[in-house]
């Protein structure tokens, strides 16, 4: 099926890309195009006009001064292919190695995949698990918002339909810190039926600091499993106490059934692949 008709608009700064956002209320912004072009084909989305992000000079980028910045329209094969990302974040390029197949690989983008927030995207917990943030530029300026702030619901953001995610950082660890990212993939779509990723970090006595753990495809958005945090905060990972905190990784998560995989099926999901990635983690800081 074709789309409706729509205008096409390739700016070659943000300020122009705002600029024509704001002249343009019923306007997408493209980036990657895998998640919006499918449901225009479909005419679940029919926008006026679109908005392509690919002609803006320095939003592909990867620096690793202090912690770690990606700009928005870095795509996952450079994600995969970094080796700057996977000595630094390797849970960042084992996860772009995870999305979908290279078609999507080479054309998907971090920052497209953060601003659609699909409920079953795979980013979307690891920049959640990393303490990540977005920065946001705007027709008032520019605005940094924490991934805890980002994802709202499903598909939606605290982002304004007149702004653009321009790029993503992570802050820079301190000492020893375990990550990880396991999912059930669904056999057709490659998306995750559930994902957990977690990143631990560990004091001097090998016990967990302030854990992290994001989980993916379970809830109508990308949500943390703090019922697993704190049970493992300040504890050592041993077998014993990562089984337990990956049993309670699904307590008190509004998780969604469908007909490929029910919500008690995801809440088992949920304990399977925290625990997977937990040993991962783990068995990275001893």
């Amino acid at each position: 099926m074709f789309p409706t008709q729509f205008d096409y608009h390739r700016p070659g700064s943000v300020q122009e890309a705002i600029s024509l956002l704001q002249a343009n209320p019923d306007a997408k912004i493209l980036a990657g195009g895998h998640s919006l072009l499918p449901a225009m084909k479909l005419r679940l989305a029919s926008p006026a006009a679109l908005v392509d992000l690919g002609g803006i000079d320095g939003l592909r980028s990867i620096s690793t001064n202090g912690g770690v910045t990606i700009g928005a329209m870095t795509t996952y094969a450079q994600l995969r292919d970094s080796n700057e990302l996977a000595s630094r974040l390797p849970i960042v390029s084992e996860t772009a190695n995870n999305v979908g197949d290279p078609q999507v690989q080479n054309k998907g983008t971090l920052g497209g995949a953060l601003a659609h927030a699909d409920p079953a995207a795979d980013f979307t917990a690891v920049m959640l698990a990393l303490g990540a943030s977005v920065k946001a530029v705007g027709p008032n300026g520019e605005r940094t918002i924490a991934a805890d702030d980002l994802f709202v619901d499903l598909l939606t953001t605290a982002l304004a339909a007149d702004e653009v995610l321009t790029e993503v950082s992570v802050p820079a660890g301190q000492g020893k810190v375990g990550m990880a990212y396991e999912k059930f993939r669904h056999p057709a779509s490659g998306y995750a039926v559930v994902g957990v990723a977690v990143v631990v970090p560990v004091d001097g006595q090998g016990n967990a600091a302030s854990p992290r753990i994001a989980v993916t495809g379970a809830t109508s958005k990308a949500t943390r499993a703090t019922a697993a945090e704190q049970g493992l905060n300040g504890k050592p990972l041993t077998d014993q106490n990562i089984a337990a905190a990956a049993a309670a990784a699904a307590n008190g998560l509004d998780l969604n059934g469908d007909h490929f995989a029910s919500a008690e099926f995801r809440g088992h999901l949920i304990e399977v692949f925290t625990k997977r990635a937990l040993e991962r983690a783990a068995a990275q800081v001893k």
